[in-house]
């Protein structure tokens, strides 16, 4: 009874607000706000919702997974190297300026200095303005995945970024750690505008008076966003009626909100793989075959599907899921206790070592809970782990820094193709070119580099398929990481709030199409 009594004093705080006078307002809880109101700053898939929630894609995905028209009505393959954009006329910032194709050449080129998405466009060569409303994209290769790759691109308003801010730093700077006024400051072309925003208390989106899209369903004219990291007082606040959305909702509730009459329950299938990564510079055991072998067949994935999971995810042997070109059908889960102990032996460590980990504890559903268990896990073969756990907004700094000897993290590709695993996850990690951004196990292969770089430009459908495949199969022989398994999304909604058409595969809910009846 205490408990419940907490939560919900705890709750009366955090919704104590007055919804604007008139307004349809939708009231979200997820486990995180965005880091930043500058889209470039972090490669992550918060940060990703919140573009498409404030600015507009030249093209996006739709639920089909078939490319629809966004900021781009239409395009065509002018050579091998170019793709000519013909974009929207009549579409305005939220500063009042109008976008035109300039908007997209300044947004790529800053992208291409980014840290986190520079190595997503190593292969882009430019944007070049054709006239207001024509650009060409051109590449340095053939690539296949350029479409798929404009996904991408949320045009800024250049107008807005240019010049200096008040301390004389240029608006435009791409700042992840200290202050800039692209972090604070937002022009864009999306449904929403930044209203209010308290990082890691709440986000207050207005609607766009004159947002563009008038064929968009959505009728929501305010959103407000409310961080809860807490499991329990997120599904509380659904319950209670304090907040009409929450994501995700952990799958120890998925009864408890089916039972609900109230709410409903969303479930869509991901490909986001969870891994952990294990740091060859950090650790001279790491770099030992058999070593990195016995530890991923020291975890159970299977149980923890089964007992952390409760059956709402897949376990994984690779990091493409089913229906990516490179799942490679012999790459399957091998939890071997017995196997484990006797690699370890082998390669002389039959005694162990000790090491240290960390893991985020909202970022991914029940991810505190997989670290633990994986403590537990390499225990019995004996790798003493020293665990340390935090929020996200504090673990992605960590995790650049590279401060453990084995770090988890979770990857969704950016292309929806297994390619993209493999660039930011597993190359030899580049500072110049970004690949291997997110590689904290500094894992580094030549021949695997090499068959990525080939699969990018290879336009034969199955010969590309075979390379990719020819990748997993060596990561999985290598043993270069510890997969866990591919997360499903989940989605918890008062009754009337109209889920089912705005969510994806990504995990961006498409807010600016919401209905709430």
């Amino acid at each position: 009874m205490r408990k419940v009594l907490a939560i919900t004093l705890c709750l009366a705080v955090i919704f104590g607000f007055t919804a604007m006078a008139g307004a349809t307002t939708l009231k979200v809880g997820l486990d995180a706000d965005p880091v930043s109101l500058d889209p470039h700053v972090q490669l992550s898939g918060g940060m990703l919702q919140y573009s498409h929630w404030v600015f507009d894609p030249l093209v996006r995905y739709a639920q089909d997974m078939s490319i629809e028209p966004r900021l781009a009505t239409r395009w065509e393959r002018i050579d091998d190297l170019t793709m000519r954009f013909y974009l929207r006329p009549g579409v305005k910032f939220h500063s009042g300026n109008a976008f035109t194709a300039k908007d997209v050449v300044f947004t790529l080129d800053r992208l291409k200095q980014s840290v986190d998405f520079k190595g997503l466009f190593e292969l882009f060569e430019s944007a070049v303005a054709v006239d207001d409303y024509t650009v060409d994209i051109k590449t340095k290769k053939p690539y296949a995945l350029l479409l798929r790759m404009c996904t991408y691109i949320f045009p800024m308003d250049s107008t807005f970024y240019t010049g200096t801010d008040g301390s004389g730093q240029p608006k435009d700077a791409i700042v992840k750690i200290g202050p800039s006024f692209a972090l604070s400051h937002e022009s864009g072309t999306g449904p929403y505008t930044v209203a209010e925003r308290e990082h890691g208390v709440r986000l207050v989106l207005a609607r766009f008076a004159d947002y563009w899209d008038n064929a968009s369903p959505g009728n929501v004219d305010q959103i407000v966003l409310t961080p809860i990291k807490e499991d329990a007082t997120r599904v509380a606040a659904l319950l209670s009626g304090d907040v009409d959305f929450i994501s995700p909702v952990p799958p120890q509730d998925f009864k408890r909100i089916e039972k609900d009459p109230k709410v409903n329950l969303f479930t869509y299938s991901g490909g986001r793989i969870i891994t952990i990564q294990l740091n060859q510079k950090r650790r001279p055991e790491f770099r030992v075959q058999k070593v990195r072998q016995a530890m991923v067949y020291a975890i159970n994935n299977a149980g923890i599907v089964k007992k952390i999971m409760k059956g709402t995810a897949t376990p994984a042997g690779q990091q493409s899921p089913k229906g990516y070109a490179g799942y490679n059908p012999n790459c399957v889960p091998r939890y071997d206790l017995k196997k484990a102990k006797a690699l370890m032996q082998e390669a002389g460590f039959g005694k162990g070592f000790e090491c240290t980990m960390i893991a985020p504890n909202n970022r991914y559903v029940n991810d505190e809970k997989i670290a633990e268990a994986v403590v537990g896990m390499l225990a019995k073969i004996n790798i003493k782990i020293n665990l340390k756990t935090m929020p996200k907004a504090q673990y992605w700094d960590e995790f650049d820094a590279q401060v453990a000897d084995i770090q988890l993290i979770g990857w969704h590709s950016d292309t929806e193709d297994s390619g993209n695993f493999s660039e930011f996850l597993i190359m030899c990690p580049n500072k110049e070119t970004g690949y291997g951004q997110y590689n904290s196990g500094n894992y580094c292969n030549p021949e695997v580099d090499r068959l990525t770089l080939a699969a990018q430009s290879e336009t034969d459908l199955a010969k590309r398929a075979g390379m990719l495949q020819q990748i997993e199969q060596i990561l999985y022989d290598d043993a270069a990481f510890v997969p866990f398994h591919w997360q499903n999304h989940s989605y918890g909604a008062k009754k009337g709030v109209d889920v089912a058409p705005i969510i994806n595969t990504m995990n961006f809910p498409y807010f600016g199409d919401i209905v709430v009846k």
